[in-house]
């Protein structure tokens, strides 16, 4: 297969295994890329692609922008604090007006669940979801798998433990559909509070004890704690939170194996995992990040390539 299945990148739940397998394949070739001397390519000097960004974001945004320059081609960068949404314009109205420029890929980041599906029956663009909520994020769990895969060589069969904040976490719910369709067993950790109550339906174990969890996997992917998200309180205390979830070295040292960390950024030191952990040679949360650039001009890549005939 040369060619993705699906017309946008709207979340991993609508993607097939060949399509990731494809994805990663073309990765591999941009991550070739970005490592040489000249680390740009010609691949997509004829495309536009805005990059619409109605929540905050540092590194996501950074790393599609960075991604779409490596591949030539010429970006629009909208963000929505600075926009007519602030004076009542509607979603379809905004990018309407943007698509008017002639632009190819959308890549969207917005508040609201579904706000990719959504725009895709309406406009005439392909959609990248950059994050919708507390649903999606597939290009983050795309780079997670990627960058499994690449620290232990595949992901099928591997166990990977997702601790922390699940219940507010898009990064979470896609990881799941990844390793799931790569093979991978899944579990989470947390507190109960943040944990939501459909994850058995998705076929995930819950585990209430850190060390056990660690124990049991080989991949330990650690969520940030959204305080942002959260309208009541939904653990006594960070220190308790910390205390009952957090990674340090001496409980990596007690496992009696070496298991490998990641985390999706940004990192609250101290609370869901100390700095000695974030930056010990278990941790790939840097190459997580490379990786990213590499994923990422992979997918607009492959849609753009749609874009074409």
């Amino acid at each position: 297969m040369s060619e993705l299945s699906v017309e946008h990148l709207l979340g991993i739940k609508y993607l097939k295994e060949t399509d990731i397998d494809l994805i990663f394949k073309t990765a591999d070739h941009f991550k070739e890329v970005i490592n040489r001397p000249i680390k740009k390519v010609p691949s997509l000097r004829d495309i536009t692609i805005a990059n619409l960004f109605f929540e905050n974001s540092t590194r996501t945004k950074l790393s599609f922008e960075l991604a779409e320059k490596r591949l030539s081609a010429d970006v629009i960068n909208f963000s929505a604090g600075q926009s007519s949404v602030k004076k009542g314009e509607t979603l379809i109205d905004t990018v309407n007006n943007i698509l008017a420029m002639k632009v190819d890929i959308v890549v969207m980041r917005h508040a609201s669940v579904g706000a990719g599906v959504f725009l895709s029956k309406h406009v005439d663009a392909k959609i990248v979801n950059a994050g919708d909520g507390t649903h999606e994020h597939p290009t983050q769990a795309l780079l997670d798998s990627y960058s499994i895969r690449e620290k232990l060589g595949s992901v099928k069969g591997k166990k990977i433990l997702i601790v922390g904040d699940v219940l507010h976490s898009r990064v979470a719910l896609s990881n799941i559909f990844a390793l799931q369709l790569q093979g991978a067993e899944v579990k989470v950790c947390g507190p109960t509070t943040l944990i939501p109550k459909y994850i058995s339906s998705l076929g995930v174990e819950v585990v209430n004890n850190l060390k056990k969890g660690l124990e049991w996997c080989d991949v330990a992917n650690v969520l940030r704690v959204q305080h942002e998200r959260m309208d009541i309180k939904y653990f006594p205390s960070t220190r308790e939170y910390t205390q009952l979830f957090g990674i340090n070295q001496e409980i990596l040292d007690n496992l009696g194996k070496k298991i490998v960390i990641m985390h999706p950024g940004p990192i609250n030191r101290g609370v869901e995992i100390t700095s000695d952990v974030a930056d010990s040679n278990d941790s790939i949360i840097l190459n997580q990040v490379e990786n990213g650039v590499a994923v990422r001009m992979a997918v607009i890549y492959l849609l753009a390539q749609q874009v074409k005939r």
